[in-house]
């Protein structure tokens, strides 16, 4: 007994499917198809299965887990280093951070600490201005021959991440640039050049190679530090969507939501390099995404200001 190909089969039913619409078209009749012409249809013709679309809980669960996000970096003695130097001014930080909820993060500038580093909605705001003291005091290629240090060097002090920072012991432009507080050598230097070009805020346009505000001078912080010890690239990148995601809540639950409903992918499928780039994390990409998202889900407000 022969069969016919799969093909055969697939051009012979388009042909029935063919005729039908001639001959109803041409002759005004309404033909129905017969059980087996709806069967064929359906299978040459699948119908799309809707993406579900996630709810904000869901989207929040993902992006924003409650126990937060572990950098498995050894954190020593930076802290005190970073009050040693100047660039953070222990009074006004116990002032600022008097709140029980930070009594043990707090320990990361008085104690030498082995443990990483976990950033939480609760404690987001200690990180983003420890690290910010950190990414602009610390002696840095990205600082001294990135756009800062050569196209706006005698303006250097006059961005919101040099003239916003208020919480020093010192005036911002006696800080920038001056410690050598985490070990890099040459070619550390270039991968973090490297890879901070790459990751972009939603707050402006700019890469964290040019660190003008006060999450870029934190993620350059978070670079150096992961550099320095070791983590590779994908680590990093991780990393960072972590911390921008905690500091950005919002933003990254909309490009959750965008993954998920217009490409398929769960945020834990997405390539964490891809979302930080420009046309995802700037805020001009960021802009571009969300006019094809109405509608998203919405998350408390997390913080994304740009002031200590």
């Amino acid at each position: 007994m022969k069969f016919l190909s799969p093909s055969l089969i697939l051009v012979a039913g388009g042909s029935l499917l063919l005729i039908s619409a001639v001959t109803s078209f041409a002759f005004d009749v309404q033909v129905k198809p017969s059980p087996k012409i709806q069967a064929l249809k359906s299978i040459l013709f699948p119908t799309p299965t809707p993406v579900p679309t996630p709810s904000a809980e869901l989207l929040a669960e993902k992006v924003l887990p409650p126990a937060g996000y572990t950098v498995n970096i050894k954190w020593g003695d930076i802290g005190k280093k970073l009050v040693e130097s100047g660039a953070i001014d222990l009074a006004k930080f116990q002032e600022n951070y008097k709140d029980p909820q930070y009594q043990e993060v707090m320990k990361y500038l008085t104690e030498t600490q082995d443990k990483g580093i976990t950033i939480t909605q609760e404690n987001s705001y200690f990180w983003i201005n420890t690290l910010w003291a950190l990414g602009l005091v610390q002696k840095s290629d990205v600082l001294d021959k990135g756009v800062m240090g050569t196209q706006y060097k005698k303006e250097v002090g006059n961005f919101a991440s040099t003239g916003g920072w208020t919480l020093g012991a010192k005036p911002a432009t006696k800080l920038y640039s001056t410690s050598q507080i985490i070990p890099l050598t040459s070619e550390q230097n270039q991968m973090v050049m490297r890879i901070a070009e790459n990751i972009y805020r939603p707050c402006c346009g700019n890469s964290t190679a040019f660190p003008d505000c006060n999450h870029g001078m934190a993620m350059l912080a978070l670079i150096q530090l992961m550099v320095s010890q070791g983590q590779s690239e994908s680590e990093i990148y991780q990393a960072a969507l972590a911390f921008n995601s905690v500091w950005f809540g919002q933003t990254y639950m909309d490009l959750a939501y965008y993954f998920k409903t217009k490409q398929g992918l769960d945020w834990d499928k997405v390539d964490p390099k891809t979302v930080l780039g420009q046309q995802y994390s700037s805020a001009q990409g960021y802009q571009n995404i969300k006019k094809e998202i109405e509608g998203a889900p919405q998350q408390p407000k997390s913080g994304g200001g740009c002031g200590a």
